[in-house]
């Protein structure tokens, strides 16, 4: 991470170096990227979780990439070389040496005086960096720390253009011949002023000259809020992206401050189209995982751009090896509805929570069971209860007392609950670790009566089952819907996932008395296996709505399992304009209208709001959630969320996630949104 002139800020910029450096290694330990220089240049050693590996291995791929684009199409020219702005502890010149990639290409950092002082130094004392660079290298002069043939770690600051300028002309850069500029994460820690001034100065002072820039994004959005938080509370705040908000404003900055050509792709993007398919599957398959909706804001939040001028051929690393559709363009919302924060609720620290369920007990009573939160001040998997419940028009809380040992819950999360009858709900799957085996099913038994006014009094029992139908439970981020069939009750499991398939495609009928699985044919073409999908019960079928695919990529079809006299049968349900496909939303379906609440989808312009699909024209409309009145992010994935048909109140409950290396945003409290405005008959 590079240079700034604050000064004071200098300190924690580095301390962002330093982190991403053992990042990187722990993602390099893990077989994420082949890199045996980390470890000897990282120092400290800690092993980081699978979403940070992800987060830096899509990082590492996507300036690997476009290095070796650069070195491959100016392999005819006689020299070239690389200057790595804020480089760090970075690998980069080994890697590119020891692959023999170097024949005629010098490479250059430039970072603060002390970083540069310390990487060579260690690179003095370790053999098998000093051995690549070779033995005529030693120590330079003035601001060169280190000078080999083919490296040179200079110790400048970036924003003193002057200084720059003369510490590279005396390393020996020479302007006229092919130049690749890198800046991975650095040029959002200076004022812009500055760094729009780094940019011309490169395109004015080389004719042939490229650039490769990754960093953050999208701001405002509730996850890049969370970023933003972040990185103030290092005191090292992302300065680019007051005045470069998204993807387009930032090839705007390039192609206005003298580069040719300019283009940008947010990793979402980059990671579909610019990586191979078997190694997209290499690297889902390394480790344990089910952070997709972090991973997928994560990528979204981050972008790689390359900009060129006087290159012969032109330079286009980012054009796609496979071309997929783009959802860049803004979503035509058809209207806002205002979120309102239930006034009594608030400070209630077990409704702050992730993964978990909530079902509608009894009319106005909902109990909200398992997912990850916040307990005495702790993040763990939750095992409390909680109710919540309706009284004289307002929502009151209230804990649960559970009868029988916790181990029989498990401490789940993705879990489902189905109400079967007054007293008694049946929970499905859901799991401990995304290692582990999927649990099985569970009963929970409540009183039939209950005073709404006091929701503290309350007690659930819970009942273990013998494993009658253990196959169809041993899963997570599946879906539980009550179907009928020739006069009886059924509970159609589908989808989801397991410790061994990342993708489900399966579903079971179970008789809700007996708990057995029975057989009952389904014609039809079968949908795409899918987790994290929309569910709901309609007409005594069910409605499936999005999803994630197998190769983890939002779905955007709309499935009915329709009743008839020998059985159900799929039918594809045609939305126009086409559903945006996305997951980690919840569904609801009121007079022949199914709601789409929030979720995640890879269209970066807007966050999904509230969808709504007409099932008898198929016309699909997308509303906007205004959390003007709202205090913090409100996050809407990993939640859920009751409907109300009588008020056309929707209750969002939780929410939120582990965002990357930002920390977990839970959110606070129940959110309650008034859909009478666009539920009324048009």
């Amino acid at each position: 991470v590079g240079s700034v002139s604050a000064v004071p800020l200098s300190r924690q910029v580095q301390g962002t170096g330093g982190s991403s450096a053992v990042s990187k290694c722990s993602a390099a330990a893990r077989g994420y990227i082949q890199d045996r220089f980390l470890r000897l240049l990282a120092g400290r050693r800690r092993r980081r979780a699978p979403l940070i590996h992800r987060g830096y291995y899509i990082r590492a791929r996507a300036v690997d990439h476009c290095v070796q684009d650069f070195l491959l199409k100016t392999q005819s020219h006689p020299r070239t070389q690389v200057l790595s702005l804020g480089a760090g502890f970075d690998s980069l010149y080994f890697r590119l040496k020891d692959a023999g990639l170097l024949h005629h290409t010098v490479v250059y950092e430039v970072d603060f005086p002390n970083v540069v002082c310390q990487k060579a130094a260690l690179i003095k004392r370790t053999e098998e960096l000093s051995a690549l660079v070779g033995d005529t290298a030693g120590e330079g002069l003035g601001a060169i720390a280190f000078s080999g043939e083919d490296y040179k770690l200079l110790g400048v600051d970036l924003s003193e253009l002057p200084e720059l300028g003369r510490t590279l002309e005396e390393a020996g850069l020479d302007n006229e011949i092919p130049t690749l500029f890198i800046a991975e994460v650095v040029l959002t820690y200076m004022e812009n002023s500055r760094s729009d001034a780094l940019i011309q100065w490169a395109a004015e002072r080389f004719p042939r000259a490229c650039f490769l820039l990754y960093e953050q994004v999208h701001p405002e959005d509730p996850f890049g809020r969370v970023m933003q938080q972040h990185f103030s509370q290092l005191n090292s705040a992302l300065r680019s992206l007051t005045q470069y908000p998204d993807c387009e404003a930032q090839q705007r900055r390039f192609l206005g401050r003298g580069w040719t050509e300019c283009s940008v792709m947010d990793m979402n993007e980059f990671f579909t189209c610019c990586i191979p398919e078997d190694e997209q599957q290499r690297v889902q398959a390394l480790e344990p995982f089910d952070e997709y909706e972090e991973w997928h804001l994560k990528c979204s939040h981050y972008f790689v751009l390359t900009a060129s001028k006087g290159m012969e051929p032109s330079w286009t690393p980012l054009l796609p090896h496979v071309t997929v559709p783009h959802h860049a363009g803004p979503v035509g919302m058809a209207g806002s509805i205002p979120a309102a924060v239930c006034a009594r609720l608030s400070g209630i620290p077990g409704l702050r929570r992730y993964g978990h369920c909530s079902v509608l007990i009894k009319p106005n009573v909902i109990l909200t069971t398992g997912g990850f939160g916040e307990e005495d001040g702790q993040h763990c998997r939750l095992r409390n209860f909680h109710v919540l419940s309706k009284h004289a028009g307002c929502w009151k809380a209230g804990c649960v007392t559970k009868k029988h040992p916790d181990k029989r819950w498990g401490e789940r999360l993705y879990h489902t609950v189905s109400c079967v009858s007054d007293s008694l709900a049946l929970v499905v799957g859901g799991r401990m670790s995304p290692s582990s085996a999927g649990l099985g099913m569970l009963w929970l038994k409540f009183p039939e009566t209950y005073n709404a006014s006091d929701p503290d009094d309350i007690a659930v029992e819970l009942v273990n089952l013998q494993p009658a139908a253990e196959p169809a439970t041993l899963r997570w981020r599946h879906s539980t819907t009550e179907v009928t069939f020739k006069g009886e009750q059924y509970l159609f499991v589908y989808g989801g996932r397991s410790a061994l398939e990342p993708v489900l495609g399966d579903w079971y009928f179970l008789h809700t008395r007996e708990l057995c699985n029975t057989v009952i044919a389904v014609e039809g073409a079968v949908p795409e296996s899918r987790h994290s999908h929309g569910a709901c019960s309609w007409e005594g079928g069910v409605l499936i709505a999005g999803g994630l695919g197998a190769a983890e990529q939002p779905l955007g079809s709309v499935f009915l399992l329709r009743a008839f006299e020998r059985g159900f049968r799929w039918q594809a349900v045609e939305t126009y304009p086409p559903l945006i496909p996305r997951y980690s939303h919840t569904a609801h379906v009121h007079e022949g209208k199914l709601l789409l609440v929030g979720g995640v989808w890879f269209h970066t312009s807007s966050m999904p709001g509230i969808t709504v699909i007409d099932l008898m024209t198929g016309l699909c409309l997308d509303y906007v959630i205004n959390v003007e009145h709202l205090e913090w992010p409100l996050m809407l994935h990993n939640h859920s969320s009751v409907f109300l048909p009588n008020e056309k109140e929707l209750l969002v409950i939780g929410g939120g996630g582990n965002c990357f290396s930002f920390g977990t945003h839970l959110n606070p409290e129940p959110v309650s949104l008034s859909l009478s405005s666009i539920l009324t008959s048009h």
